[in-house]
């Protein structure tokens, strides 16, 4: 169905919620017709296969074809936080870097509400509500002009450990611009690899951010 609107010069949304359950489904329907299982948690081998096949019919065609698109935004479950299992493997480092902003954007909603009918914030509120609004502007970003995945993880990991707070709001796509131009390429890269986010591997990024955020400051 979406690939119809794709293919007809439209543009279609696909949610897939979530591939998890689809994995754990097909692990079943394996298992009961014998086929051999797999080494990790008894999938089947082909079980990645079936999903980037999945995936790769979201496309943007040329506007020799039409211009239409198909976007996925794939769903992932997680057992008790544990991103090491089979299916969400790859998302170890994404984890690791949103985990804490999903709580402060809901928090900075709540209060942003209310704060609009009074004068009078305490510091933490204030906090909260400058740290919500650099959340709100990261994930902003230019038309046609998608980020690898690497490149969103230190984008969102600036913002969310405080290295945007000082930062005004017009600013803050210039902040980013520069951060991705001076960080160390093969650090960069690293980012999305087995392990994610270590302590070893944020000195350097923790000191390039606080470096490049005063000089846009």
């Amino acid at each position: 169905m979406g690939e119809y609107f794709r293919d007809n010069g439209m543009h279609a949304l696909i949610i897939y919620d979530d591939l998890s359950k689809q994995a754990v489904a097909y692990r079943q329907m394996s298992l009961l017709l014998r086929r051999p299982p797999g080494r990790r948690e008894a999938f089947p081998g082909d079980v990645f296969y079936l999903h980037s096949r999945l995936l790769e019919r979201a496309a943007k065609r040329s506007d020799q074809t039409g211009a239409g698109s198909l976007t996925a935004l794939p769903v992932i479950e997680t057992q008790a936080g544990d991103v090491s299992a089979y299916i969400p493997t790859n998302l170890k480092a994404m984890k690791q870097v949103c985990g804490s902003s999903k709580l402060e954007l809901a928090q900075y909603r709540e209060v942003a509400a209310f704060a609009q009918f009074g004068s009078d914030l305490d510091a933490a509120t204030q906090a909260l509500l400058n740290r919500g609004a650099r959340l709100t502007e990261v994930p902003k970003q230019p038309q046609y002009e998608p980020l690898p995945i690497e490149k969103q993880i230190v984008v969102i990991y600036a913002a969310v450990n405080g290295f945007c707070d000082r930062m005004p709001l017009d600013r803050i796509s210039q902040y980013e611009k520069a951060i991705l131009s001076t960080i160390n390429p093969e650090l960069l890269k690293s980012f999305n690899e087995k392990g994610g986010l270590t302590n070893e591997r944020k000195i350097e990024p923790d000191a390039s951010l606080k470096q490049t955020a005063k000089e846009i400051n």
